[in-house]
Formats: structure tokens, C-alpha cells, sequence
């Protein structure tokens, strides 16, 4: 890893990660994820340290995904082992955020995206600005929403769990709010004067006395649609909601889902279905690793990622040509317990 990729410093009151690789959108490494991993369970019994601040340098994006390029390529060669090894340890590290006992404020902006998500939005104090475009896109390439997505979207009002993890819309600031991916809307300009705030007096009560009322959600419009189409017990219901409604939202929609691995939309539904009746992050987490355990050798993570990223065609060949095409033996194998494999939380 690059010692610019993310920097790892205290200042005042405060222990600071931001991560810097504003070119890349700020995709997180498995290295990143490792030196995230280490600053928490150094501060933790710091006495110097009173909150922790994680931000982002660059403009477009606090962070846009995990960078899967090794991943994919290890996977082409029939090697699953860093994939897996990736994914338990960024696990792992969410569930330390989501868990540390001090407070942690994350500053949201620009692209928040799949394990920007694992590392901004299970803290403590989540910040979010008026750039801020959260979503969990993972079935369009061929994954699960995963770094604790699944726990988040089980946790939002009626059935907008199931509409962003399968169709991975995004949320403005306002929406993130309403569907639980973060707690405050303060201006970015105000962003710097915030973060000295912080810095000098550690105090996390700064961030409330800052924050500022969040535009009216886009979503309230559209709850009742939502609702009334994705309640099915499986994507394949949803599907057929949907086509009995002539209305752009379900036309709009339809073409969304159209363009989603089917395995990993229906799989989704039935975690979000699963995670809502369990009772903490560390469950949703080991229920996702399931999935990404499996997800190079049984679904679509290899041929999502080669369309979208390798070869850019965005003409995915997925395993289903449909969601009536997904066999539920199929979702209940990706999602049955991994014995041995299972993913497992140190107490260090």
C-alpha cells in the first residue's frame, strides 16, 4: 500500500483517517481496509484520542467501492482465496466501526458507494453533504449489497430495503437520512469549521449543534408505489407487481431490475428479508459473507465485474435469463451456512 492512500494521523482531540486516492474515487484496497482496522484498536484505549474523524480528499467521491481489479483477476484464475480473505477482513472492520466505543463521525460526500458505505455509514456521528449520493449497486455486478448493506436496507421505512438493493438507486442527502444511512445534513462549506470544532474540543455534540434541515426526501413521494410493489416474499414477485402496473415509476423500475444479475437481486430479497428478523450488524455481516464466499465460483460476480469494468460492454451474460429463471434451491444454496468457513469476529 501506498502511504498516501490513506492517512492516519492525530490531531488534537481527534484520531483522523482520510482516505486519498481521489483519482480512484477513493476505492478501498484490502490494504486500506487493514490500516483502518489497526487505527481503531490503537485509539481505542488512547486517552489522547476522544472521537475519531473519517473524510475523504477530492471532490467527486468520499468512496465509490471496493477496488476489485486483483480481486477479479484472481478470480479468473480459479483462485478465491483473496476475495474471501478480502471480505472477512473488511467485515470484520465494520463491525469494530460499528461497535467502538467512542464516537466516530464520518464527513459524506460526492459517491458513497458499496464499501464506502461499510466504512462511512455505520459510524457513529454520520455526516451528510449536499453532493452526497449514497446507494448500494452490488447486483448490477453480480454481488449482494454487502459491508453491512443488507443490515442498513433491513432498517429502512416500508420496502425501500428491497427497491435500493435491487435496483441500487441512489439516495441524496435528505434520503440517506430518512432510510437510516446517516443521522446529519450539514453544508460542505461549513465542513472545515466543523472539523477544527473537533479536533480542539473532541466533544461530538458539535455535530448536532451543526446540523442543518435536509431538502424534503425524493422517496416520500414514492413510498406507497414502493411499498405496495416490493412486499413479495421474492424478486420474482416483485417483478410481476411491477408488470401489472402501467405507471412510469414501474416502467422506470422494470428497466432498472432488467439490468441486475437475477441471482443476486433475488438473493438480496431474501437477505434483507432474513436480516430484518436478526438482531445486530455482526449477523447481517455473516449472513453476507455467505454470498461473497460463494460469489466467484456459484454467481455473477466475475461476469458483472468483466462487463462493467474490465471490458466495459455493459452486456453482462448472466447465469438466469430472468428472475422466474432463479430457482429458490439456487438462492437457499447461496445463502446456506458456511460451517467451518464461517465468518467469525475477533474480540482483540
Amino acid at each position: 500500500m501506498s502511504e498516501q492512500e490513506i492517512l492516519i494521523r492525530k490531531e488534537g482531540r481527534a484520531g483522523r483517517i482520510t482516505l486519498n486516492r481521489p483519482r480512484a474515487l477513493n476505492a478501498l484496497t484490502l490494504e486500506m481496509c487493514h490500516a483502518i482496522d489497526a487505527a481503531l484498536r490503537e485509539w481505542r484505549d488512547d486517552a489522547d484520542v476522544s472521537l475519531i474523524m473519517i473524510d475523504a480528499e477530492g471532490e467527486r467521491a468520499f468512496c465509490a467501492g471496493g477496488d476489485i481489479q486483483k480481486m477479479y483477476e484472481a478470480g479468473t484464475r480459479g483462485e478465491y482465496g483473496y476475495g474471501r480473505d478480502f471480505w472477512r477482513d473488511e467485515y470484520r472492520m465494520n463491525a469494530r466501526l460499528k461497535e467502538f466505543p467512542k464516537p466516530i463521525v464520518s464527513f459524506l460526500h460526492g459517491f458513497v458507494m458499496g464499501g464506502g458505505v461499510g466504512v462511512g455509514c455505520h459510524c457513529s456521528h454520520r455526516i451528510v453533504g449536499e453532493t452526497a449520493q449514497i446507494a448500494m449497486p452490488e447486483c448490477g455486478i453480480g454481488l449482494v449489497p454487502d459491508v453491512g448493506g443488507s443490515f442498513l436496507l433491513s432498517r429502512a421505512p416500508g420496502r425501500l430495503g428491497e427497491y435500493l438493493g435491487t435496483t441500487g438507486s441512489r439516495m441524496g442527502p435528505a434520503d440517506a437520512i430518512l432510510c437510516g444511512f446517516a443521522d446529519f445534513f450539514v453544508p460542505q462549506d461549513e465542513w472545515p469549521a466543523l472539523k477544527a470544532r473537533l479536533v480542539s474540543s473532541g466533544d461530538a455534540d458539535a455535530v448536532s449543534q451543526a446540523a442543518r434541515p435536509a431538502p424534503r426526501p425524493a422517496l416520500t413521494g414514492l413510498r406507497q408505489q414502493i411499498d405496495g410493489h416490493f412486499g413479495g416474499e421474492t424478486f420474482a414477485d416483485i417483478i410481476r407487481s411491477l408488470r401489472t402496473d402501467d405507471s412510469a415509476f414501474a416502467r422506470e423500475t422494470l428497466t432498472a431490475l432488467q439490468r441486475v444479475s437475477p441471482l443476486s437481486a433475488a438473493c438480496t430479497v431474501e437477505m434483507i428479508h432474513r436480516v430484518r428478523a436478526l438482531p445486530g450488524l455482526r449477523h447481517a455481516l455473516e449472513m453476507e459473507y455467505r454470498f461473497t464466499w460463494r460469489a466467484m465460483e456459484h454467481a455473477d460476480f466475475i461476469e458483472g465485474i468483466r462487463a462493467a469494468i474490465i471490458d466495459k460492454d455493459r452486456n453482462p451474460r448472466w447465469r438466469h435469463e430472468g428472475p422466474e429463471a432463479v430457482p429458490a434451491a439456487e438462492v437457499a444454496r447461496m445463502l446456506m451456512p458456511l460451517g467451518k468457513d464461517k465468518l467469525t469476529f475477533g474480540e482483540d
